[in-house]
């Protein structure tokens, strides 16, 4: 007997899911986010970071994605309202799901569609709301169509995609959109006649390094005494650091550490997303896996920068301060991550976005990805005719800076 047809159902908060069956669609290699030993060796990493799956992404499993919607970061009176899309089979199991967001801004998303929405405006089109399907205020590439494994992964995946159109058409969205998923999954939905846009970003790559003197040792001399200088300027003042995971970070580092968050947010970009309740509360469910990386001077905090741990990469999130010294930033969020990776034999540091100045420290280019669906033609059209030439952009751009990594020629 052939099997019964798959059923699509959209939920408005992670909560209303089952923990365990969300993490298997979502981290499938590592539902329960166990700490494990790097599964490769570091001097056989795939340079396209991109094209692999995490055993367990961080950003992904319940525990992050409910903690965004309890703390009120991500809920709808702030423009990002839950409409996750979850396939199930005849007995309601969870096969895969989407985590989706009605939003009715384009703030905290990294990839950038402000002026798709001002033409369409211009034009007396409604570019909001829009569906969104994606980690919000995370730019870090992962898996977005969540599968779980089993015999019927395929119509699953199939049916996830299909049903993202069919909740764009019953929300009465202008479009959705798909950012920083894997390759594999910008391709199928290229295949699905999504349209396909592409960024970049700048990692470092762990090739066998044995400790930090190891990766100075592969770099020009010129660049290897550059970050030696920069590493010496940050603590220059009396300033000691701090790398905090698991038990060890405790409230007074949480308060400090979001008062800078406040303070640095606050300068660059108008109101910060996250709220105090957000950070105790990973804090309270996956400490473990939770870098913090905090500066001190003369007995007091004052600076720090946070990172996520996956099975394979260390995640760059967010930093602050509310001192001012050379370096200090280089110091907490590129080189003390290098360190981390190095001790404990993750293949990258994946530093979030924007920042050429990363090219110098030892972080190279990578290819990121998005995917996109528009209900007007007529937008659509003229969304394809600019990223055709976006692309290729950004490919001349990544060629360009991949002859500029400071490594020894040869």
């Amino acid at each position: 007997m052939s099997p019964t047809a798959l059923r699509l159902r959209v939920i408005r908060s992670i909560s209303d899911t089952d923990p365990a069956r969300w993490d298997a669609c979502a981290n499938p290699e590592n539902p329960r986010g166990e700490l494990r030993p790097p599964e490769r060796a570091a001097a056989d990493l795939d340079v396209d970071s991109n094209s692999q799956i995490e055993r367990f992404n961080p950003f992904l499993c319940h525990r992050f994605l409910s903690a965004l919607e309890t703390s009120k970061s991500a809920v709808a009176r702030q423009g990002w309202g839950g409409s996750h899309l979850l396939v199930e089979d005849e007995e309601r199991a969870l096969l895969a799901a989407a985590p989706a967001w009605l939003k009715s801004h384009s703030m905290g998303e990294y990839v950038f569609d402000h002026a798709w929405a001002d033409a369409f405006e211009r034009a007396g089109g409604d570019y909001y709301p829009k569906l969104q399907v994606a980690v919000p205020f995370t730019p870090a590439t992962g898996r977005r169509l969540l599968v779980a494994k089993g015999e019927r992964e395929e119509e699953a995946s199939r049916s996830l995609i299909a049903g993202l159109r069919a909740l764009r058409e019953n929300a009465g969205c202008s479009s959705t959109h798909v950012t920083f998923p894997v390759r594999s999954e910008w391709e199928a939905l290229g295949a699905s006649g999504w349209l396909q846009r592409t960024g970049r970003q700048f990692h470092f790559f762990n090739r066998g390094y044995a400790d930090f003197d190891a990766f100075l040792a592969a770099l020009s001399s010129r660049k290897r005494k550059n970050i030696r200088k920069e590493r010496e300027q940050a603590l220059a003042p009396g300033i000691e650091v701090f790398s905090l995971t698991g038990a060890a970070i405790e409230a007074e580092h949480w308060d400090a550490f979001f008062e800078f968050y406040i303070d640095t947010g606050s300068r660059k970009w108008g109101t910060p997303y996250l709220t105090r309740a957000f950070f105790s509360e990973v804090g309270r469910t996956m400490a473990d896996r939770i870098l913090l990386v905090m500066a001190r001077r003369a007995g007091r905090w004052i600076a720090g920068a946070i990172n996520f741990i996956g099975d394979d990469a260390l995640y760059g999130r967010n930093w602050g301060a509310i001192e001012e010294h050379p370096c200090l930033h280089f110091e907490l969020c590129y080189y003390r991550a290098i360190d981390y990776a190095l001790a404990n034999g993750l293949s990258r540091v994946e530093a979030g976005a924007q920042g050429e100045h990363k090219l110098a420290r030892g972080y190279e280019p990578v290819t990121t990805y998005s995917a996109h669906e528009f209900a007007d033609p007529r937008l659509a059209r003229a969304v394809a005719a600019f990223l055709v030439q976006e692309r290729d952009h950004v490919e001349a751009e990544i060629e360009i800076y991949g002859e500029h990594v400071p490594f020894k020629k040869g």
